[in-house]
């Protein structure tokens, strides 16, 4: 039967603030930020919110939020002014998931008009330039009026956001483009109205370096060039962005607007807003689940690929739970609402999505932080490999160029998209196959993992009991066992109890019980049908691959009945998938020892721990991890939720509680366990993309700045090459949507 799956808490594990009176009430805040452009806004942005008393932010650049513990005390405007008093703008954000899609898109279309502009203004720029025969008489009047709207129109947002940075006393991204734009301008304005430059018939040779040029050169086609390739960069970005968001549009698409209310037989469509909790909403077939609810009338299939990445669709009928956002694939059936709006298993999902994607990982944090002093320090640098050229002798002009190329190939925007796109592209893949990982630090956890404790019932297992045998003694029929012991056990709520009633009902109907007796440890005792029956459990059960409990018919033994937990299909390549990843798969489970070995060898488990009692469970864990191991533990009930916390990597399955998920880093929508395997080479993949990610960003600047100092970079090449990094972050990044599960 499908259950709704559980949603952690983007809040779980944190810690609780204290003060001198004891722990701090705090909740969390979600702000939209505008006007980000770099991880060095990112780190203003951060230090402007982490300023107000009690605050913990975490900003995201790829989101463009920002996710903030505060102080109960502590209202959403404060927060807002403190972000729009470091430059930046900031409104509340709906509790709900931020569907960005249209904002992404306004961007990406504001940006489009811009650089459109600026490539026809800048293209003949560039070709005059750089192509000495089509210089004609003149040709650098008309470079400076084609230039002019392209630095000064088209780079207006570049002055902007570095004007904003200034006023509050910091630079940015901005401030680099800016700089780098206006005094390749500026010197080439004054070079052709004061310096010579402007004399009718002078030519100019291009140059990959900055050498050979005197005073009377321009350089329009650097501040034309810079401005067209850095909004190309970022229209490229915005769109990559609106890409790698794409799992949260997508689960928000799929949840329907409107819905077919049944009330006093009559149906009638309203908007899914206006359904409350108890409603009973018609789902015809090919229609999409409007809420979360209980199957009360009709059978159907559904199709819950949605929610958890497979496509094989679920029989459903009375009693049974279905989503929202699931296709009824079958008949028309009738549902009564459990959970409606942004409580609904499709609006907690993309939450979860969502707040993972704020997240960071350590190694961004330190990117944050080297972005908030890397951009004066490019600045520094810039103006002493100025001061430094014109000290050697060198022209003004290659000395005005190798600074200006400093500033352009500088610029760190792949330092701000290095975690966040990686981060957006891997936890959205991850949602569409039912994976749902906490946050970038889940990330580090996965790959240090050694251990996989798996707990057995409801993980391994279907966590359901099933009558596999019956076994009557001399002189009695094995249906009228059945048929007698599920009638006594019908009013007990064992499950071993239940199994036996439900054998016993697919037979034949139930008979007449009366005087139900049942004792905790003994079994049940009931006058069935004119006998007196005891159900109870036997002794050689514990041996044994089941669990065996022996029926008595008026005292007499009358058979005995094997009742087992079948294990899952998938699980024996579960197993196999984690020895696979380099993980030593353990068994953890309160039953005895004769089930628990048996299941674990049909498994391939060499190592199981058994009668131990949900209290302990978190104590094995403790103890592996005293033993020097790193460990995950994948459980599903109550009794897992504190393994699950105690654990270096908690997971959740899909047929579990609200409270184990509360207590995971990753919650597997689907029951199957070869998503345990799934989700840890998810993780992992997503943790090497954002490392390389990194790298490749402090590498390239590491890299390329000692060569623009040394005049070995054009601006035009340096600019070409800071817009390529970004889009390499970035398309490195969307790779990740091509993550095939094993399963």
């Amino acid at each position: 039967m499908p259950t709704t799956p559980p949603c952690a808490s983007p809040s779980r594990r944190r810690a609780t603030p204290q003060s001198d009176q004891g722990p701090v009430a705090t909740r969390e805040a979600n702000l939209a930020i505008e006007g980000m452009t770099c991880a060095a806004c990112v780190a203003r942005v951060e230090k402007a919110l982490n300023r107000v008393d009690g605050a913990t932010a975490s900003v995201s650049l790829a989101t463009e939020r920002a996710r903030v513990l505060v102080p109960e005390g502590i209202d959403d405007t404060v927060l807002i002014q403190a972000v729009r008093a470091a430059g930046y703008g900031a409104r509340a954000a709906a509790d709900a998931p931020l569907d960005t899609s249209g904002a992404v898109a306004d961007a990406a279309a504001h940006l489009r008009i811009r650089l459109i502009v600026a490539v026809v203004l800048s293209a003949p720029v560039l070709l005059v330039s750089m192509i000495p025969p089509l210089q004609f008489p003149a040709w650098q009047w008309v470079s400076f009026a084609l230039a002019t709207p392209v630095v000064w129109w088209c780079g207006w947002t570049f002055h902007r956001g570095a004007w904003q940075a200034l006023r509050h006393r910091g630079f940015s991204m901005d401030s680099l483009v800016s700089l780098g734009s206006a005094v390749a301008w500026a010197w080439s304005a004054v070079a052709v109205i004061f310096l010579g430059a402007g004399e009718i018939g002078m030519t100019m040779h291009m140059s990959l370096t900055p050498s050979g040029g005197s005073g009377a050169e321009v350089y329009f086609e650097v501040a034309a060039g810079i401005v067209a390739l850095v909004l190309l960069g970022r229209w490229l970005e915005a769109r990559a962005r609106r890409t790698a968001g794409s799992a949260i549009r997508a689960l928000l698409a799929f949840a329907p607007d409107r819905a077919t209310l049944l009330r006093d037989g009559v149906e009638r469509e309203v908007p899914v807003a206006e359904v409350v909790v108890g409603d009973l909403v018609v789902v015809r077939p090919g229609d999409r689940i409007a809420v979360d609810g209980e199957v009360v009338e009709g059978q159907s299939a559904v199709d819950r690929a949605l929610l958890t990445g497979e496509s094989v669709p679920v029989e459903v009928g009375p009693g049974d739970e279905v989503e929202g956002g699931s296709l009824n694939a079958g008949g028309r059936i009738v549902v009564r609402a459990l959970r409606v709006g942004s409580e609904t298993a499709v609006h907690r999902v993309a939450a979860l999505v969502e707040a993972a994607q704020a997240g960071k990982a350590p190694v961004q944090r330190l990117a944050d932080r080297v972005a908030a002093v890397f951009v004066p320090a490019v600045i520094l640098i810039a103006v002493g490999t100025l001061i430094g050229w014109l000290a050697t002798g060198h022209p003004a002009g290659e000395a005005m160029t190798a600074a200006v190329a400093v500033l352009v190939i500088s610029c760190p925007c792949a330092l701000g998209l290095a975690t966040p796109v990686a981060l957006m592209v891997g936890t959205g893949r991850g949602a569409e196959l039912g994976i749902l990982i906490g946050g970038p630090e889940v990330l580090e956890s996965t790959r240090r993992v050694t251990v996989a404790v798996l707990d057995k019932t409801g993980t391994l297992t279907e966590g359901v009991m099933k009558v596999a045998d019956v076994r009557p003694a001399a002189g009695h029929d094995p249906d009228r066992v059945l048929a007698l012991a599920g009638a006594a056990e019908a009013g007990s709520e064992h499950p071993i109890g239940r199994a036996i009633t439900a054998a016993a009902a697919e037979r034949a109907a139930l008979l007449p019980v009366a005087a139900f007796v049942a004792k905790a440890g003994v079994g049940v005792t009931a006058d069935v049908d004119g006998h007196q029956v005891h159900v109870g459990r036997a002794e050689e059960g514990a041996a044994g691959s089941h669990t065996t409990v022996r029926v008595t018919v008026d005292g007499e033994d009358a058979g005995l009945i094997e009742v087992n937990d079948v294990v899952r299909p998938e699980s024996a390549q579960a197993i196999a998938m984690l020895r696979e990843l380099g993980l030593r798969p353990l068994m953890l489970t309160g039953d005895a020892a004769g089930p628990a070995h048996a299941v674990a060898a049909v498994l391939g488990i060499d190592d199981v721990v058994s009668d131990v009692f949900p209290e302990d469970k978190s104590r094995v864990v403790r103890e592996l991890m005293e033993a020097g191991e790193v460990v995950a533990m994948a459980g599903d009930g109550v009794n897992d939720a504190p393994a699950l916390v105690t654990a270096d990597l908690g997971i959740a399955m899909g047929t579990g509680t609200d409270v184990a998920a509360e207590a995971a880093d990753i919650t597997l929508v689907t029951p199957d366990p070869r998503a345990i395997a799934d989700a840890i080479r998810l993780s992992r993949r997503t943790l090497r993309t954002i490392q390389g990610n990194l790298l490749w960003a402090f590498g390239y600047n590491v890299a390329a700045i000692p060569l623009a100092v040394m005049g070995l970079l054009n601006p035009l090449i340096a600019a070409a090459a800071m817009g390529l990094s970004s889009i390499f972050v970035v398309t490195n990044s969307l790779r990740l949507r091509g993550f095939k599960p094993a399963r």
